[in-house]
Order: C-alpha cells, then structure tokens, then sequence
C-alpha cells in the first residue's frame, strides 16, 4: 500500500523541534523564513499508510481567506511563518478530503530558490502560489510544494472577487490558488480556483487570460469565460480567465500564478505555458503571470 502524507506541522523555535522530533515527524530542512531575518521555520510532516492521507494544502494570508478555510473544516497551524519579521501574517491549513476532487499528497518540498521551481513544475509537482515572504522586500521567494499519489489534471476553473461563496467552493473540491490577482491595485481581493480529477478525459486542454473586447474572438475558437473581472474594482480594464476542452489534446496537468518576474523566463526554458498577459497590465499592481503545463 502506498505512503502518503498523513500529518503536517510547522516548528518556529528549538523547543517545536524537539517536540516534534520526539512525535517522530520528518523535517524539511528548507528555512521558510529564509532572507527575511525572522525566527528559523521548519515545515514538518508524518508520512505512512495507517491513518488518513491528507489532500489539501492552502495558505492564508487575510483573516477572510481563513474564515472560509475554518468553515469548511480545514485545519489551522497555528504557527505564523513569517514569525519574527514585519510581514503579514501568514498561515498554512490542511485537509483530509476524499472523492473524485481529492488524491492524497504523497511528498512535501519547499524551494527558496526561484531557478528550481520551473523544473520542480515540469516534473509533476504542485506549487503553492503564496510566496511566504510576500510582503517582506528583499527576501528569498518561498514556496511550498506538494506531489499526488497519481497524477491529476485541471478539471474546473473559476474565479471570486469577494469571500461569500468560499466555503461552498471549498467544500464543493476546489482548490483556492492562493495569491490574489489584484495584489497591490487597491482593488478587491480576486482569487482563481480550480477541480483536480485523476481521469484524463475530464481535463481541460487551454487557458487564456484576455480584456473584454476579445470576447467575441475566443468565443468563435469555442473558449468559455469565467465571468468574474480579474482586476475587479481597480483602475485596470477588465480581464478575464477563458479556457477550452479540445478532444485529443492533452489535458492540463497542474497550474500556477507567477508573481516573481525573474521566474517567467526559467518557466518558459522549461517548456511550461506562461500566458503572455499581464494580469496587473495598467493597474499599477504587481505583474502577475498565470502558467500551466499540459
């Protein structure tokens, strides 16, 4: 039977590492605080096929992000990871789900550098958009990662400018991209989500971000919009996620936004798709780039 991910935990001191150890978790030995001269962070996990895998990892940032987290019965560690620095506080959940929408998590990794993302991409593994320095200038990019006991693929993509309807998109198998489309622009919080299924056949084959006056074209090419405004209430025109199912094509298998603009080149070397708009384009936001891989 296959191992996989059944317990998570986040140390912030030496005495968290000693507990944890003596619990027999496994550190990964990657500082998530790295370049932000806060506390020394560790992400620790339990690995094994006896108890529930886990199948769910988000990040929060805002206390609305957490509030859906909390309703929808995921758990909290209660541990900020940007302890001991200026930033914002920032905290990792876990879930145990189960049915189509949920493939355990098999391997954890954490890279702090931005040249091993794009090869960690292409080889299956799952990006946790949230750069855990986010709001801490000058410091390494950190992101978490996970990897699925089978392989999945995109599924379902929609998008929410506001956090009523984030409980029952969690509780529904979506997975919040956790990184907000409007970071920085003043405007509202805007979040893309999206289904994972293990069956190829449901995949998605194409994504596009496009304005508005494009809509007409991509209808024609048999794109579907999701009608959510990207750069909902700032001072940008209005874009939007669009995306296609095209029989015999090969389906996406996983997606992420780039918000590090050294990033977008060593993703592209590596064969991965980074759409060419920028989803911040005349807000004054930071740019932000959505990529995926088939």
């Amino acid at each position: 039977m296959a191992n996989f991910i059944t317990d998570v935990a986040v140390s912030i001191s030496q005495v968290d590492e000693r507990n944890l150890q003596a619990r027999r978790f496994l550190q990964i030995d990657e500082n998530l605080n790295k370049g932000a001269g806060g506390a020394r962070i560790f992400l620790w996990y339990k690995q094994g096929s006896s108890a529930a895998p886990i199948t769910r990892l988000e990040v929060s940032f805002n206390k609305e992000m957490a509030e859906g987290l909390f309703d929808a019965g995921y758990v909290k560690i209660d541990k900020n990871l940007v302890s001991g620095t200026a930033g914002k506080e920032i905290y990792l959940w876990y879930f145990k789900g189960a049915g189509e929408f949920h493939t355990p998590i098999k391997e954890l990794a954490v890279t702090t550098i931005a040249k091993k993302e794009a090869r960690m991409f292409t080889l299956g593994w799952e990006r946790l958009a949230c750069d855990l320095n986010r709001d801490i200038q000058g410091s390494d990019w950190i992101h978490i990662w996970v990897k699925r006991t089978q392989q999945t693929y995109i599924c379902d993509v929609i998008a929410s400018d506001d956090y009523v309807y984030d409980t029952f998109y969690f509780e529904d198998g979506y997975i919040r991209i956790d990184e907000d489309t409007n970071r920085s622009t003043g405007g509202s919080n805007v979040f893309i989500w999206y289904r994972q299924t293990t069956n190829p056949d449901r995949g998605l084959t194409e994504l596009q971000i496009a304005h508005d006056g494009d809509r007409a074209n991509l209808q024609k090419r048999r794109y579907i919009p999701v009608d959510v405004n990207l750069n909902s209430q700032n001072k940008g025109d209005p874009v939007y996620l669009w995306h296609k199912k095209t029989k015999g094509e090969e389906p996406i298998e996983g997606m992420t936004l780039l918000v590090n603009p050294a990033a977008r080149q060593d993703y592209e070397r590596n064969v991965v798709i980074v759409l060419e708009k920028d989803l911040n384009e005349g807000t004054g936001g930071a740019p932000i780039y959505l990529c995926y891989k088939n």
